[in-house]
């Protein structure tokens, strides 16, 4: 599109992005196939195995352990880590894993190295006991936070780096795609296991330990992907231009820059604020929904099933159909539209509410559900890349801008079981769709502002 054209376009309303021809399923679908997409992928699967271990599983392990609704709303703290990685992401971006980094590279020594970590920290999980030692069990999950916090630092720079710009949107659809099989292979997944180790005769106890070990021993699958896996070329290239300086200066130098470059930017705290808040409805409502189900009278295993079954399929399609939607449509559209589906999915767990124990209805909860925030998250992914331009400190700002996006899901929803509480369960989930308004209000400024426009013409 030339000069002019683009400007036409721009005075019509429409972005250059929304005036582009509209790429063909054929085109998008080799894109997937891409090795580097394929190498993300699986990446994505890792980073999303921790999750659940230290949030929605411990839950419904501590539920069944006695706990009360307060005490486990109060656990989304221990996903603290998610919201102040930046602090440490300077380390990542700037020091070498002795041994590793040498033999695999910058971005591979320290993916190999968090995971080996997270392998460690989910272990000593297992062997605590919600009932007995509620704040050893905390412990636990906050070193697990921990070394998934640092794997994500890692594997969101690896991917930043390593996909040119056609393969971004397929790659950030296979990452949330396989994000979301991660955390369903820790949810439906784990449960699964604990009830075939307590029907082989386990006590409750020891089910729950092994099925952490369990879901310890597939991070492996992180690890050899690492090591199947091209360093980033820009990422090399950055690594031998920072040879020169000393340690210390590398550190502060991917500190300073990640901040300064970011913050330098018009309307930087709107966009902050933004980030914070655009997942806030899923953080809100997802804090409560295993507790809920549980507490309407499913079982373990029937939740289970349903987000094994259903709600694999849906997040699926929900993760790939956000990849098109983010290769279709301009940015700012995008995050409109999944912005809103991810919001008006809360009411049908009000409806489920409602409606009661019946499978067909939970079944539809949880898939719309997944679906949507699926969509939403490969948007708001594309958003946050598009945010992140420099090599040198890629893993700090990206790490900054999720652990932002993390503090709705970590200290905004930490009320979530008191106002459930109060509130009970229809209104808690009609709610969590109200809790959209805010951001949606700044999606509408930033656009006015001018904000996508200036993504695009950096991208270009």
């Amino acid at each position: 599109m030339d000069a002019s054209s683009e400007t036409a376009a721009a005075s019509a309303g429409v972005s250059a992005a929304e005036a582009a021809p509209r790429p063909s399923w054929r085109d998008t679908l080799a894109v997937y196939l891409q090795k580097r997409v394929l190498i993300v992928l699986l990446l994505g699967f890792s980073s999303g195995l921790p999750l659940a271990l230290s949030g929605s599983t411990l839950q419904v392990w501590m539920r069944e352990a006695g706990v009360d609704l307060g005490t486990i709303g109060l656990f989304a703290l221990v996903g603290t880590p998610y919201t102040i990685k930046f602090l440490w992401a300077p380390l990542v971006d700037a020091l070498h894993v002795p041994w590793l980094t040498a033999r695999l590279g910058r971005r591979r020594g320290w993916l190999v190295f968090s995971q080996a970590l997270l392998m460690a920290a989910i272990v000593l999980l297992a062997l605590t006991d919600p009932a007995r030692a509620p704040w050893l069990v905390a412990l636990g999950a906050l070193m697990v936070a921990t070394a998934s916090a640092t794997q994500d630092i890692v594997v969101d720079a690896f991917r930043v780096e390593s996909l040119p710009e056609p393969e971004q949107a397929a790659g950030m659809a296979s990452y949330v795609a396989a994000y979301r099989v991660g955390m369903l292979a820790s949810t439906a997944g784990a449960l699964f296991l604990v009830s075939a180790f307590e029907g082989a005769g386990t006590g409750k106890s020891a089910a729950w330990m092994w099925g952490y070990v369990v879901m310890a021993a597939l991070v492996i699958v992180g690890t050899l992907t690492a090591l199947a896996a091209t360093e980033p070329g820009q990422s090399a290239q950055a690594d031998a231009a920072a040879a020169s300086d000393n340690r210390a200066r590398r550190v502060v130098n991917a500190a300073v820059g990640a901040f300064t470059e970011f913050l330098a930017r018009r309307d930087a705290l709107a966009v902050l604020a933004f980030v914070v808040l655009f997942k806030f409805t899923d953080a809100f409502s997802g804090a409560m929904t295993a507790p809920f189900v549980i507490d309407i009278g499913f079982s373990r295993n029937d939740y289970a099933a349903i987000v094994k079954g259903v709600g694999l399929a849906a997040t699926l399609i929900g993760g790939f159909a956000g990849g098109f939607v983010a290769r279709a449509y301009s940015l700012p559209a995008s995050l409109w539209i999944g912005g809103a589906v991810q919001a008006l999915a809360n009411l049908s767990f009000s409806w489920l509410a409602f409606v009661g124990v019946d499978q067909w209805a939970l079944a539809f909860a949880i898939s719309a559900e997944n679906f949507t925030s699926a969509i939403g998250t490969v948007i708001f992914v594309a958003y946050l890349s598009a945010l992140c331009n420099s090599p040198l400190h890629t893993a700090t700002q990206y790490a900054l801008l999720t652990a932002l996006a993390a503090i709705g899901r970590t200290y905004l929803s930490s009320g979530a079981g008191f106002v459930a509480t109060a509130t009970g369960w229809p209104a808690f989930f009609a709610l969590c769709v109200v809790a959209a308004v805010p951001s949606l209000m700044l999606l509408m400024w930033l656009q006015r502002r001018g904000h996508f426009a200036a993504l695009e013409k950096d991208a270009g």
